[in-house]
């Protein structure tokens, strides 16, 4: 875990707990609890305080934010919990660590279907599940999920941990579009085919493509944008040019999409400034940096992606529930368990 300081911030976080080392009452800040990346935060953070002059003080965990938040109870400082994929919004709505929020100004801009009914989460981005394919070696510029299980793929495909939430998301849609045991079919198919044990994050897939090691790898859309604007490690900008971005079944019932969202704590001590956060996240303002910082697709409403988003090429999302996703998602982690998909290729 880490404490991402803003502009504002002078906080120091203590082992034992944020509680110890943010004042929970303080005026003109906000505690955020957040599975998002700090980078891809800081530029929303940044605005924030720019326009309200309240500082954000953000703990982030890699794991157990919720177990977390229950472990602290009526004292926990968290205000705002920022999170991505749908399995974690509802995780935290069913481990009782949110609250419900109605607020006219954040459901004015969050589409209803963006959105938990009872107001305990409220998505913010969307991003595609896709293929990374080959400049050089992927010649066809379509596939479909399902192909990604023909013999022809055979030592060709690299992916990360089968756990890992975003692949989970993928695999939940399958079952839901298919049925367990078709889905179970498949993901053995997949798994015959990868070229070597699951691993990494979606940008290593990248890598190993211009490695030569793959050709094709499941991976997150927002990731290309970032590689391809990376000026700290411009190797990553090389990693992304020897990539295609393949929007999955397009051309049938679209591409699986999944999203990151925000809650309102449960305890929130700054509530006040934990709903001004919240009322920002889903503004314009803060939508138009989702979009050209960090290469997600907006849910504002006429909102636009980033140019290098649109470069892209054009996007289908598949428009299956959110609510069908995370239905689906203890048996997508049992299926990827029950395939051995984390063992790699059979020899």
């Amino acid at each position: 875990m880490r404490l991402l300081k803003t502009p504002l911030a002078t906080l120091a976080l203590a082992t034992a707990g944020l509680a110890l080392a943010v004042p929970a009452h303080a005026d003109g800040e906000v505690n955020i609890y957040s599975y998002r990346q700090p980078d891809l935060i800081k530029p929303l953070l940044d605005e924030f305080t720019k326009e309200t002059g309240i500082t954000t003080n953000v703990l982030f965990l890699d794991k157990g934010l919720v177990e977390r938040i229950q472990a602290e109870g009526a004292n926990s400082p968290a205000d705002v919990i920022l999170t991505v994929d749908i399995a974690r919004l509802t995780e935290a709505e069913e481990g009782g660590v949110t609250q419900p929020l109605v607020n006219d100004i954040v459901n004015k801009d969050i589409p209803e279907h963006y959105r938990d009914p009872e107001g305990h989460w409220f998505g913010l981005t969307t991003r595609g599940r896709v293929v990374y394919a080959s400049k050089e070696r992927v010649t066809q510029d379509a596939i479909t999920y399902e192909e990604l299980a023909d013999p022809k793929w055979k030592g060709k495909i690299c992916t990360r941990d089968g756990q890992h939430s975003y692949n989970i998301g993928l695999i939940a849609s399958m079952i839901a579009h298919h049925g367990e045991a078709k889905t179970e079919e498949w993901l053995r198919g997949v798994k015959n085919n990868l070229a070597r044990k699951p691993d990494g994050g979606d940008r290593d897939q990248a890598k190993a493509i211009m490695a030569g090691e793959c050709d094709v790898a499941l991976g997150n859309s927002y990731y290309v944008g970032l590689m391809m604007t990376n000026e700290k490690e411009p190797e990553q900008k090389d990693w992304a040019a020897a990539i295609k971005v393949l929007f999955p079944n397009n051309d049938d019932r679209g591409t699986h999409v999944n999203i990151s969202g925000m809650a309102l704590a449960k305890n929130a001590p700054n509530k006040d400034n934990a709903v001004k956060l919240m009322e920002f996240l889903s503004s314009g303002t803060a939508q138009k940096i989702y979009a050209e910082q960090v290469y997600e697709y907006p849910v504002l409403p006429g909102a636009e992606p980033s140019e290098i988003v649109k470069s892209f090429g054009p996007i289908k999302p598949d428009t299956l529930s959110l609510s069908d996703i995370a239905a689906n998602r203890k048996t997508a982690s049992e299926l990827v368990d029950k395939v051995g998909f984390n063992d790699g290729p059979e020899t």
